[in-house]
């Protein structure tokens, strides 16, 4: 099976005001239409939700850092402490049009329970998480036999937040799951680029070090 790379316009977002942007964050911000409601959740120290505010996109975040928290609303975003695992349950139903969980789906310890919650909350979901199946990964595991590490997972393994791993058929094979309808898919290669030709999910699996979804709910679920 094999997904078609979508193009990638900036949408909206100026050459140099992209500059100062994570490339990632930049292709999550083109999935999103201006002027939706948004809920970052994990939202860290409010980075994306600056670049969905130049976007007209009226943005809110939770983050379990306290400190995290203090960063954002020191910026003047709208940001509130909380857990992704438990307080994702208070929110209502459609509240938002779409719900973003980017870098954070592996740091929570229900991530299938997450994941549905997300698209419980809002119409749309747009996830991303570093793909464990890349080939430096299984690399690092076969020759050196230890925990794999990398820019993108600099922790040690008893030093790190990341408890539930994840690669790319692993997220796929997920969404088959629990009814979720893949409407974009991006993999992102070591230099945050996106993979700019149709390849077989094993491909994306072995080479993207980063996987970036737009989901929608199923038919049962709409």
């Amino acid at each position: 099976m094999s997904v078609e790379q979508p193009s990638l316009p900036l949408n909206g977002v100026a050459p140099r005001a992209a500059d100062r942007y994570r490339s990632d964050h930049l292709l999550l911000a083109g999935m999103i239409e201006s002027g939706s409601r948004v809920l970052d959740v994990g939202c860290g120290d409010g980075d994306l939700l600056q670049l969905l505010e130049t976007r007209g996109i009226d943005g809110r975040g939770i983050e379990l850092s306290r400190e995290g928290v203090n960063r954002c609303v020191a910026k003047g975003l709208a940001v509130v402490q909380g857990d992704a695992d438990t307080d994702l349950a208070n929110y209502p139903d459609d509240a938002f049009d779409y719900v973003i969980l980017s870098q954070t789906l592996q740091a929570t310890r229900q991530p299938k329970t997450v994941l549905e919650h997300l698209l419980r909350i809002g119409r749309r979901a747009v996830v991303s998480f570093p793909n464990f199946g890349h080939w430096k990964m299984r690399v690092q595991l076969l020759i050196g036999g230890h925990m794999p590490r990398t820019d993108n997972l600099p922790a040690t393994w008893y030093d790190t937040p990341n408890i539930h791993f994840c690669t790319i058929k692993d997220f796929v094979q997920l969404c088959d799951e629990i009814n979720v309808k893949m409407e974009r898919a991006v993999a992102l290669n070591l230099y945050g680029r996106p993979l700019r030709f149709n390849a077989p999910w094993w491909f994306w699996n072995m080479f993207g070090e980063q996987g970036v979804f737009l989901l929608s709910r199923g038919e049962e679920g709409r």
